[in-house]
């Protein structure tokens, strides 16, 4: 566990400095996030409510976890949201961020044909259902972004002992929403986030094939960019944001957010 001092009060004395600050520095700050935060609707729901309390307009760059992360890199952002745990932790590690702190979770799920031609329905755990795609040759769409939602694709096909490669490998090299629409066309299997996928309407006939292997847990943590390396990083501002994010009201506000009745993420402050 990597323990960094962290360089704001508490959430109580972060958000009395933000009010003590004029109204011209505490217009906004920048969270790169991923595009499962952005595309599911999350941060549409729970931006006001911050904005409501503070007065700091949250901007949003959506982009996959690696992207996200070397925005955070060269202090185009104040705040990272993602959910890759090992890079976040070397974000931290290498003196490119503050300190992380867990935000949520949701899960991995895999989407494909509704006839299953590869018959992920019958798979025993998720490697068995990626080495069924490969050994069926059945088409598979993957961001090949280098996300959060990538990294763990690329963790199951190692876990299935599978390099995919070959015409049934299509490599997007775009978002989730672009690559689940890539999928829709063919069709073809993908990775998703649940949330991505609950608030995805183009599905045509795609539908969830294989689901509930713990190694598909997706946990979603929040760091701030270090100040010492950028010095015009909205610190306090921005780390107003993380301790609200993490606190009850904030962990309500995303357990409030639904999509067709269905929570899509669940928090996970309470367990730093």
């Amino acid at each position: 566990m990597i323990h960094t001092r962290r360089i704001i009060p508490s959430a109580a004395s972060g958000l009395a400095l933000i009010a003590a600050l004029p109204a011209s520095a505490q217009e906004f700050i920048t969270v790169a996030s991923t595009t499962s935060t952005e595309n599911s609707g999350l941060f549409g729901h729970i931006l006001p409510m911050f904005q409501e309390e503070t007065g700091i307009e949250v901007r949003v760059v959506s982009q996959g976890t690696g992207q996200a992360l070397e925005t955070g890199r060269r202090g185009d952002a104040d705040v990272v949201c993602v959910h890759a745990r090992a890079q976040e932790e070397a974000f931290v590690s290498d003196g490119y961020g503050v300190q992380r702190f867990n935000v949520m979770y949701n899960d991995f799920v895999i989407v494909g044909p509704n006839d299953d031609p590869a018959g992920l329905r019958d798979a025993s755990d998720a490697a068995s259902a990626m080495a069924a795609i490969a050994g069926a040759e059945a088409s598979f769409a993957s961001r090949g972004d280098d996300s959060g939602t990538h990294v763990a694709e690329m963790n199951l096909w190692t876990a299935a002992g599978v390099e995919p490669s070959g015409t049934w490998y299509l490599s997007t090299g775009s978002g989730m929403g672009a690559t689940l629409n890539t999928a829709a066309q063919v069709p073809a299997y993908a990775l998703t986030d649940r949330g991505t996928w609950l608030s995805f309407e183009n599905r045509g006939d795609l539908e969830i094939v294989f689901e509930g292997d713990e190694v598909l847990f997706n946990t979603y943590g929040i760091i701030l960019v270090n100040p010492e390396r950028h010095s015009h990083v909205k610190a306090e501002q921005g780390q107003a944001f993380i301790d609200w994010i993490i606190s009850d009201d904030g962990q309500a506000a995303i357990s409030s957010f639904t999509v067709g009745g269905e929570q899509l993420f669940f928090p996970s402050a309470a367990s730093q």
